[in-house]
């Protein structure tokens, strides 16, 4: 987000505002008080005798909290204002204000405060696009406070705003006449509250400030439960705090029926991406399995009960398919967006059989398969019957809906985000790299738990061959031999779709890379065109479609940059994925010891730090799960049957790095890299 907006969270009810605290919605400004996909407040704007305050200072206090310190300008330099006013924000399910005006003369003071509020119930998606609305606003001024709502035709969606103080409510806002004792002060509470059929209440009330995420359990706890970091960099204990803090404020309980009980998974990031992702979360389970690894046994079981059971063009949806996203809002509730759920990915359902393995390899659940065999079963299938549209062996992906449908279906999702090497559009459908390493690499998992788990020798044996086929073809088919890499995807017309791009970090990662061409790959991927000095760049420079500021061109995403990493390790490039996990961490430290989304892709001696990239999500919860991964990568942790094995190969900035009670099927243990 911008510098001059503070934003805070829980789950993925989120206030957006400027410096003041003031929200003030705009055609490119998401403002707003959001929940549940509609934002139930577009205005909220605070005067003092009809005039703006000006901000001291303003401090996010807690995820979900935050400070604003203010005063009324004389007009001078020459004279100082008498009062000054603290705002003190805490959202959930809404949000709770703490209004206090203070008078700092001897005199007593009157004055008219007032707070200007009004609610445009736009559809998440109506922001992003600038729709217009359908349905009818109202607002009642009653007894009980202000109503702010909208209806459109059984679509209802309604924001309460009361006051602790005597208050005149009319249908803009509040107003407030004031008398502030000499030294003394004045307050108020004032609540937001979004009224659905499953919400009616905010979640904290005034003097409660102590952290409530929708996990089990306090914060505390949930940081407590976590392996403790000790180590010589101190940068890193601080973006470790930050990753584990930003994990329990993104978690929230989707709202759809069937899914299991108290059920919390991370939202995929903030202002526009709050709600279930099923790439985004199976990515982050994976990033944290060594250190919360509860949060992938419940995100594999939220996604197994929204998989696929059918064929439907309009929400591109298959059998056995995991789906991309899930929103609530207006849009979907009338059928005029898809995503309710949404099943437009392709790479979201190997992803999900790799996390299954991992959880077991790691925790020693064979319950969780089990109980997940079904929907496992179901995964495979559809790579083959439905991933595999013309039959050549290959997951590719073309959308079923052509008009509201994406048309990159994997982490690359932006339109223009698989181009030649000239910088020209490949067409559908395509069969990105990933998707292959990625099919390759569930297979070989699930072989496993068929053998050791399902009893399923046969079915084992049948996905090691495919798996060995699949590598062996894909090595010949993608391989672009006169620039030593492979193609990004086959397009629908079978070509090379021949840019170098940072896919090829995950082909590593996923295994399918002959050992003979690997060091080709990592040169690749480490030369000046591609590594920036912060990260692997998504498309190396001098490609034709490169631009350090396109979101899937040229800039560095920290969640790919923590697969690359892993993938050099896995092949035994160790300094180098260590190299690449500095790198991150160092950025971090410019963004408040918190990785964004994505940021610029300019070379490190042309910027000297990290640029921001204008719309990144932040926090946002592949990028929040990043720091964590690449400490896994670092330390070289595997589970080895009912053991941990380390073998550390740390960045020589940090001399030594310490975690205690890492969670696994050994129980707990500590891992040292000073012996």
């Amino acid at each position: 987000m911008a510098n001059d907006t503070i934003s805070i969270l829980d789950g993925s009810t989120f206030v957006v505002s400027d410096r003041r605290g003031d929200i003030d919605a705009g055609p490119d400004q998401p403002h707003g008080l959001f929940f549940a996909d509609t934002r139930h407040l577009s205005r909220w704007r605070l005067t003092m005798e009809g005039s703006d305050l000006a901000h001291l200072s303003t401090d996010d206090i807690e995820y979900f909290g935050s400070q604003f310190f203010l005063y009324p300008p004389t007009g001078t330099i020459y004279e100082n204002p008498t009062l000054s006013i603290i705002r003190k924000r805490y959202v959930g399910d809404g949000f709770h204000e703490d209004l206090l005006v203070l008078n700092h003369s001897a005199e007593p003071v009157e004055v008219s405060l007032r707070v200007d509020a009004a609610a445009d119930f736009a559809d998440l998606f109506d922001v992003k696009d600038a729709l217009e609305k359908k349905g009818d606003l109202y607002t009642e001024a009653t007894g009980e406070g202000l109503v702010l709502g909208y209806r459109r035709d059984d679509f209802v969606r309604e924001t309460l705003v009361t006051s602790s103080a005597d208050a005149v409510f009319d249908g803009h806002g509040i107003s407030f006449a004031i008398t502030v004792p000499p030294h003394g002060e004045w307050q108020t509470c004032l609540e937001v509250v979004p009224r659905t059929e499953k919400n009616s209440r905010v979640k904290y009330e005034h003097g409660e400030t102590t952290p409530a995420p929708n996990i089990d359990g306090s914060l505390a706890e949930w940081m407590a439960a976590a392996p403790e970091l000790d180590s010589s960099s101190d940068k890193l204990g601080h973006v470790y705090w930050r990753s584990l803090v930003d994990l329990a404020a993104l978690r929230f309980y989707p709202d759809f029926p069937g899914l299991p009980e108290g059920a919390s998974v991370p939202a995929a990031g903030l202002p526009w991406f709050m709600t279930l992702f099923g790439r985004d979360s199976v990515i982050t389970s994976y990033q944290t399995v060594p250190f919360v690894p509860e949060l992938a046994k419940t995100t594999l079981r939220v996604l197994a009960a929204l998989q696929g059971t059918k064929v439907d063009d309009f929400r591109d949806e298959e059998p056995g398919k995991i789906l991309h996203e899930l929103r609530v809002g207006e849009l979907t509730h009338f059928g005029e967006r898809p995503h309710s759920p949404y099943y437009g990915t392709a790479d979201a359902t190997p992803l999900w059989l790799v996390l299954l393995d991992e959880v077991e390899r790691w925790t020693g659940d064979q319950d969780l398969v089990r109980e997940l065999e079904a929907n496992a079963r179901a995964a495979l299938a559809w790579l083959d019957e439905y991933g595999d549209l013309d039959g050549d062996g290959y997951v590719e992906y073309s959308r079923r809906n052509t008009e509201t449908g994406l048309e990159n279906m994997c982490w690359k999702d932006s339109w223009n985000s698989i181009l030649f090497a000239d910088g020209t559009n490949s067409v559908l459908p395509r069969a990105t790299c990933e998707l292959q390493g990625y099919t390759y690499d569930a297979k070989i998992r699930c072989a496993r738990l068929a053998r050791e788990i399902w009893g399923d020798p046969e079915l084992a044996d049948r996905l090691e061959r495919e798996a060995a086929a699949l590598k062996q073809r894909f090595n010949r088919d993608f391989w672009v031999a006169d620039r030593q890499f492979f193609a990004l995807a086959l397009d629908g017309e079978k070509r090379q779709v021949d840019s170098l791009t940072s896919n090829i970090g995950h082909l590593l990662w996923s295994g399918i890379v002959d050992d003979d061409k690997a060091q080709a790959v990592r040169d690749h991927l480490m030369s000046d065109a591609m590594f920036s000095g912060w990260g692997v760049r998504t498309m190396a420079e001098g490609e034709g479609g490169y631009n350090p500021i396109e979101y899937h061109n040229g800039t560095v995403w920290p969640h790919d940059n923590s697969f690359v990493a892993a993938g050099l390790r896995r092949y035994g490039f160790a300094d180098d994925a260590a190299r690449i996990a500095y790198a991150l961490l160092e950025a971090a430290t410019y963004f408040d010891w918190r990785l964004p989304e994505v940021f610029a892709g300019y070379p490190r001696e042309l910027t000297n730090f990290p640029v921001e990239y204008p719309t990144a999500s932040s926090p946002q919860a592949w990028a929040t799960g990043t720091p964590l991964l690449l400490l896994r990568t670092v330390l070289g942790l595997e589970p080895e049957g009912d053991a941990l094995s380390c073998a550390p190969r740390l960045p020589e900035q940090i001399a030594w790095l310490r975690l205690e009670r890492v969670p696994g099927r050994w129980g707990r243990t500590t891992v040292d890299t000073r012996g």
